[in-house]
């Protein structure tokens, strides 16, 4: 199975040289996780224009700086590039700003949070267990950053993942061939502290210190990739 993996954003220039870009996490997330998938990138950010969705066996939408309500040319071309994909059921994931602008582009509501910054590892509670998620546990943990949230999920998806700071952390599609996550299962805990460290200046001491603390807990990132995994070849 092929994944084509729109790129909608960079890896922080400061971590770039330790870290790599965002395609590779994907793709090393995978493979630990026991998928054989093989990979393509479109970095649509860039300027890449994007291909049929139709005629992709998967598709994984990253994560960006963005936010959906900002002002980029690239913006409304995916918008209508993921109404293809779920028009098509081509099996289609968004993580953070991925998850977020499948939410707006499918009916939803995404703004930035009164709640502020959402740093280091934090725990969600499993909702709904779509067939792909069978076994889960009640409580999954996993990394994320971000400010902007989606506040109201489309009418055409489903809350599988959530907490009392993200209360729609996770949504499977009533088409049986959407997911998204706003947590990222593709960092590492290296990747993770060094991101939290970062928004220090940016975010408030105590959420930064809060973050770093909080990844000597155990992750459950390679469940949430196992189940992604499992999501593209049923969704195939």
């Amino acid at each position: 199975m092929k994944i084509t993996i729109i790129q909608t954003g960079e890896v922080p220039p400061t971590l770039r040289q330790d870290f790599g870009p965002y395609p590779a996490m994907f793709e090393r997330m995978f493979a630990k996780a026991g998928h054989d998938f093989v990979f393509e990138t479109v970095p649509v950010m860039a300027g890449a224009g994007l291909p049929d969705p139709a005629a992709l066996d998967g598709i994984v939408i990253t994560g960006s700086a963005a936010g959906v309500y900002e002002d980029h040319a690239w913006l409304e071309p995916l918008r209508a590039f993921i109404r293809g994909a779920y028009g098509a059921s081509t099996p289609m994931l968004g993580i953070c700003f991925g998850h977020q602008i499948m939410a707006d582009a499918l009916g939803g509501d995404v703004r930035k949070s009164e709640k502020g910054w959402g740093l280091g590892r934090h725990v969600y509670g499993v909702r709904e267990r779509p067939a792909f998620m069978g076994g889960a546990p009640d409580l999954l943990a996993v990394a994320c950053s971000h400010q902007d949230q989606v506040i109201v999920p489309p009418a055409e998806a489903q809350v599988i993942l959530a907490s009392e700071f993200t209360p729609n952390a996770g949504l499977a599609y009533r088409n049986g061939a959407a997911l998204s996550f706003q947590p990222h299962p593709e960092f590492e805990d290296d990747y993770t502290l060094a991101l939290a460290e970062l928004r220090r200046g940016k975010a408030p001491d105590a959420v930064v210190d809060a973050a770093v603390a909080s990844v000597s807990r155990p992750s459950d990132s390679g469940a949430v990739a196992r189940y992604i995994g499992t999501f593209f070849e049923k969704a195939a």
